[in-house]
């Protein structure tokens, strides 16, 4: 059942700024709350464990994008990128254009051997490090990507069901071993260091199609 939540308004401000300046506009940092998301079209019912939500008052936000629910927390760092029109491509082409520039952000930023899989997911090894979504509008392009420099996975498991569509890489693992962290495969420990470091090195003129 696809039920009336709060939106996730965090991008907002970045969003109008970009309509309003007709330029690219990039945003890094850390998710300072804990909440759940869900993907524009997601089922709660079907995605996540509400009574588990409200025992242990996590609010539960939708965005604007798609995919399944996601947890954020404050060992998450979010990547949003928004661009005034559409010339990155279709949504496969721009999928693959934006990771593979974070891919070598977060390269040069320490973190080892990230590669893309599925859609959008970037992983290192066969464990997913980090899930992005996308929306497309007339007047602008949104991307937001949630890197998973140190997540809280007990919360996860509790909090978010098995997804009802998973990429092929998954297997049918469960969170515990499907999730990885960036701080293990890194060499940042620190996640303000890491959001430093990807703030001088992600430069959007570097973004084929801008």
């Amino acid at each position: 059942m696809k039920m009336d939540y709060a939106e996730y308004t965090y991008d907002d401000e970045l969003i109008a700024r970009s309509i309003a300046t007709q330029r690219p506009v990039l945003d890094i940092y850390r998710f300072e709350h804990t909440a759940v998301v869900l993907g524009r079209g997601s089922k709660s019912d079907v995605e996540i464990n509400q009574y588990e939500c409200g025992k242990y008052n996590v609010p539960i936000l939708r965005r604007r994008g798609g995919g399944c629910a996601v947890l954020l927390d404050p060992g998450n760092v979010i990547v949003s990128v928004v661009v005034p029109d559409t010339r990155l491509g279709n949504i496969n082409e721009t999928f693959a254009r934006i990771s593979t520039w974070l891919i070598d952000g977060l390269t040069e930023s320490g973190v080892h051997d990230v590669r893309r899989e599925g859609i959008c997911d970037l992983v290192t090894g066969d464990r997913k490090i980090a899930g992005a979504c996308m929306q497309r509008k007339r007047s602008h392009l949104y991307y937001s990507c949630s890197l998973m420099f140190d997540p809280d996975v007990d919360l996860m498991e509790k909090l978010i069901a098995h997804p009802p569509r998973e990429p092929s890489y998954r297997k049918h693992r469960i969170h515990r071993e499907f999730i990885s962290s960036i701080k293990d495969h890194s060499d940042v420990k620190n996640i303000e260091n890491l959001i430093a470091n990807l703030n001088s090195i992600l430069v959007l003129d570097t973004l084929p199609g801008i």
